[in-house]
């Protein structure tokens, strides 16, 4: 019986910043990306997470934001007005780059935690580019990931509770690069974590 081949995963650490809680009345500021690794069928190979890297911020699009939600990037709005990328262009520019890096495999987004980064630019790649590199639906979060990995419920998840050799050493500082790399770092300790009690589990 003939074993059908499963193509590889090319797992991409993205990190968004914006001005609100949904897209569409509230604007997608800067995208972070970095890959993080690559898995076939016999594991996971990490990445030098700042050996593939892409950034851009980008014009907003509407006039409404959450003053408290831009006051976390530290972007300034009245800057990207005028030097912000056209959200048309970053996004064909990001699809561009996925589609390089992950040349001989499946692109998945990856997040900590995917949804609200996932949910801003999936519906920036459609409504700007029509399409998405990952489909729709390749994507994984890292705190599922840890809680399924630990035995955990999902809401008792928290980086504070990690072990902290699961963690980076690199500070999370909400510029969106910084925090993919950052995050790609985690979703490779992740990867190699055998869980609490597995074989070769280094104590938290």
């Amino acid at each position: 019986m003939s074993v059908r081949r499963v193509k590889p995963s090319c797992y991409i650490s993205v990190d968004i910043e914006a001005d609100g809680p949904i897209p569409g009345p509230y604007s997608l500021l800067s995208i972070g990306a970095a890959v993080a690794g690559t898995q076939t069928a016999e594991g996971f190979t990490a990445a030098d997470p700042e050996e593939r890297t892409f950034y851009r911020e980008l014009r907003p699009i509407s006039e409404e934001f959450v003053p408290e939600a831009l006051a976390v990037s530290g972007l300034d709005r009245e800057r990207l007005r005028s030097e912000g990328a056209e959200p048309a262009v970053a996004l064909g520019e990001f699809t561009d780059w996925v589609r390089e890096v992950a040349a001989g495999a499946q692109p998945v987004m990856c997040g900590y935690p995917a949804s609200y980064d996932w949910t801003f630019l999936y519906w920036y790649l459609i409504r700007f580019t029509g399409s998405s590199p990952f489909g729709h639906s390749g994507c994984l979060d890292m705190k599922t990931l840890y809680a399924t990995k630990a035995g955990l419920p999902l809401r008792a998840v928290a980086k504070g509770t990690m072990p902290r050799h699961l963690l980076s050493s690199r500070p999370h500082t909400h510029h969106a690069l910084d925090d993919a790399v950052e995050q790609a770092e985690l979703l490779a300790n992740l990867m190699a974590w055998p869980g609490p009690h597995g074989s070769g589990s280094v104590p938290g």
